[in-house]
């Protein structure tokens, strides 16, 4: 029996298929890297690590609606932009001062946006 090389497109623990370009059997199995790549996936949508989860969707979305023509939504990805730049700042002055955790939790962050009156981006 051959195995093609093809990586697997399937996010399951165990798959086989058909490899499409040679008449052989495609076994993979759920690599390290892509446990890796999901548990970054976990990170970024994770609201004590990402701030700007919220304006990255409205990217996203406007994305979608717009059928990716991206010059229908530079407002978003400028606000998306400075919302990072924004957090990045905070965190890094933080860093600076000796603060732990370096980038606020989802509460802290809640806490300086009003105390601030809204979101400064």
């Amino acid at each position: 029996m051959f195995y093609c090389s093809q990586p697997c497109s399937y996010k399951l623990f165990n798959c086989t298929r058909q490899c499409t370009d040679f008449n052989v059997l495609h076994i993979c199995f759920f690599s390290a890297t892509q446990q890796e790549m999901d548990k970054n996936v976990r990170k970024l949508r994770s609201k004590d690590i990402n701030p700007c989860i919220e304006e990255s969707d409205g990217s996203q979305k406007c994305l979608d609606a717009n059928n990716y023509d991206k010059n229908m939504c530079s407002a978003y990805f400028l606000r998306y932009k400075n919302c990072r730049k924004y957090w990045h700042n905070l965190m890094v002055n933080r860093r600076r001062d000796g603060v732990k955790p370096d980038m606020p939790t989802a509460e802290e962050r809640q806490e300086i946006l009003a105390a601030i009156g809204g979101k400064p981006y």
